[in-house]
């Protein structure tokens, strides 16, 4: 009997490691989304395909819907941008949506205002979104031109013109 346990249990220590280590690295980035609006998700529980950072908090995040109605989560509006142009340059019922700074609430990031001076966003890019538009702020075809031309806050010569 004790030679069966000795072969049995690290046996089963083996399994339940191998589970307890899988439903730890679990990362949902994307997820099927038949009606095409933003998903709620759980802080750390997803990765930022483009940057592989956890989202946490709704604060600058972003999602974009694919084609295939898969949603795909990201921390920052600029990685959504780069992962878009990367990865569905072609697709043409994208939806994007952005975590509003001013309104709390998600809105349409095509809708969106930005401002480009936000050192507070989680890849320093410096685009943070709003609902509402103010004299500085500027819309979203430009913001995504930005940030494909790399004219963001990561850019030291931009930086500088920017914040002084």
């Amino acid at each position: 009997m004790k030679k069966i346990i000795l072969y049995i249990f690290p046996l089963v220590a083996i399994f339940v490691l191998f589970g307890v280590y899988t439903s730890l690295n679990q990362n949902p980035t994307e997820v099927v989304n038949t009606k095409k609006e933003p998903l709620s998700f759980k802080d750390n529980k997803i990765v930022c395909p483009q940057c592989n950072m956890f989202l946490v908090g709704k604060k600058y995040t972003a999602q974009a819907i694919t084609s295939d109605r898969k949603t795909h989560f990201f921390d920052d509006v600029g990685c959504m941008i780069l992962w878009l142009e990367e990865n569905a340059k072609d697709d043409k019922e994208v939806v994007e949506w952005v975590y509003s700074l001013d309104t709390k609430k998600w809105v349409n990031a095509v809708d969106a205002f930005y401002s480009i001076n936000d050192k507070n966003s989680p890849m320093h890019y410096g685009f943070g979104a709003y609902e509402n538009s103010k004299k500085e702020y500027i819309p979203y075809e430009q913001m995504k031109l930005r940030m494909l031309r790399g004219e963001n806050l990561l850019n030291p010569k931009i930086r500088k013109k920017i914040l002084g």
